[in-house]
């Protein structure tokens, strides 16, 4: 597959601090690549050099086969960037602004189809300085699109949102996947990564220190089940049925936490048991560990390593 993104042995350092420390990874075009990690971990520099704005102290990057160092027209073209933090001409409209930016590009998508795709719809004629602060990030969102990029970089872009907004962002997002955009996000919102990423990973103290999908990283995909629902009225824990292998519980009275590496197999267990003898066992849930579960025990660890 095609990589639209290369990075091998990156380094940065200010004087004596490595701020990014030999990372070496890659992002296939049309992926979703989500870099996650505690503020200061690295993550905005490695964006910024990716994005060109920022000179790497050692290593080897490639972005559609360019040295985002070189600041090439071409690549520029190509890309599009939504910052943490950003101000367009506040006395221009939303429509002014768009069509301002879009004649800087070769190729560029019409103002009512870009206010249609991040919500904006209705809000052509109002004046940038006059937007809600979520309307501010939705426009920061057009004017990254406006010059139809292949690769789209977003800088943690739903904040400020409310949940509908943020669920309107994914969905352009996913809008643009399907057109074989490729996306890099950085965000500090687990669901975001879940919904949107094909991989992720973990950034801290400079170091990659876990990469993969966000069921399977950290080792997600293979960690213990946890099932978890309150006794029957007169039911002990000993009166469960043999659940081989399981660590069972009594977290709080009549609340039970059952731990095992077969879920399935203790689920079918415990559920077959009730039906036998009619007994309902409320709030029965079964889960492994979240995507932020991982991240809180990958970043705790390694944080706590460093010091």
């Amino acid at each position: 597959m095609h990589q639209a993104i290369e990075i091998n042995g990156l380094r940065k350092a200010y004087g004596d601090v490595e701020a990014v420390r030999d990372i070496s990874f890659s992002v296939a075009a049309g992926e979703v690549f989500c870099l996650l990690g505690p503020n200061g971990a690295g993550k905005t520099t490695t964006t910024e050099i990716l994005e060109g704005y920022r000179a790497r102290s050692a290593g080897d990057v490639r972005v559609f086969g360019h040295d985002p160092d070189d600041g090439e027209r071409a690549l520029r073209e190509r890309v599009g960037i939504v910052l943490q933090e950003s101000a367009a001409q506040a006395e221009l409209t939303v429509a002014g602004v768009l069509t301002m930016y879009g004649r800087y590009y070769p190729r560029h998508r019409p103002v009512d189809q870009l206010v249609a795709l991040v919500g904006l719809a209705g809000k052509e004629g109002q004046r940038v300085k006059l937007l809600s602060g979520g309307q501010r990030r939705r426009l920061d969102l057009a004017l990254a699109l406006v010059g139809d990029p292949d690769l789209l970089f977003l800088d943690e872009p739903t904040t400020g949102f409310d949940p509908s907004a943020r669920r309107q962002a994914w969905s352009t997002i996913k809008d643009l996947c399907a057109l074989g955009k490729t996306v890099f996000l950085t965000t500090h919102y687990m669901d975001e990564a879940q919904a949107l990423a094909d991989r992720v990973a973990v950034m801290v103290d400079g170091r990659i220190v876990a990469l993969g999908t966000p069921a399977e990283i950290g080792g997600r995909d293979t960690a213990p089940t946890e099932i978890a629902f309150a006794l029957p009225a007169g039911v002990g824990r000993g009166d469960l049925p043999l659940l081989d292998g399981a660590r069972v519980e009594e977290r709080a009275p009549g609340r039970v936490r059952v731990v095992t590496t077969e879920g399935l197999r203790t689920a079918h267990a415990l559920t077959g048991w009730a039906l036998e003898r009619g007994h309902e066992l409320r709030g029965f849930a079964v889960s492994q560990p979240s995507l932020e579960d991982v991240y809180l025990r990958l970043t705790d660890t390694r944080e706590a390593t460093s010091r």
